[in-house]
């Protein structure tokens, strides 16, 4: 378990990759975004825009899910407030592989909760031409690893 003192300012995480099907940019946008420019391929809006493009939030929503692959399911995370500057750089496309990094910004302890501290990054993802879709900055509570030693 990684907690708030085993994170540094600048560690580098990578993301590891994943492939986008059309199936699966449909399938997200029928449940959660259903613009025709995510579910209709031959729409003519979708053809306007060249085609099939994921939904921001289905990119966002595959960030959560390689962070968490990457570094947040052995984190003591408690919660997190939100995220800050969330931006769509480029859309996702049936066949594109997604990856990305997380860069440790802040390591600080919580002036109001000394069983945790507040832990920043920012976040960048890219697809296989190397061009950026989305940047976000996260912010999240995690417990503190000195407090929970010196209660023991």
């Amino acid at each position: 378990m990684r907690y708030l003192e085993d994170f540094s300012v600048g560690e580098c995480i990578p993301l590891s990759p994943r492939q986008v099907s059309e199936e699966d940019i449909v399938a997200f946008a029928q449940q959660f975004d259903p613009q025709p420019f995510h579910t209709h391929p031959t729409h003519p809006r979708t053809q306007a825009l060249g085609g099939l493009l994921a939904s921001g939030w289905h990119t966002a929503a595959l960030f959560m899910a390689m962070a968490v692959e990457a570094y947040m399911a052995d984190a003591a995370i408690m919660t997190s407030p939100g995220v800050d500057k969330l931006r769509w750089l480029a859309p996702l496309r049936p066949g594109d592989t997604v990856q990305g990094e997380v860069i440790i910004t802040g390591v600080r302890a919580s002036r109001s909760k000394p069983d945790r501290g507040i832990l920043t990054t920012s976040v960048r993802l890219w697809q296989q031409t190397g061009v950026d879709v989305l940047t976000l900055e996260t912010t999240a509570f995690v417990a503190s690893k000195t407090t929970l030693t010196s209660e023991h």
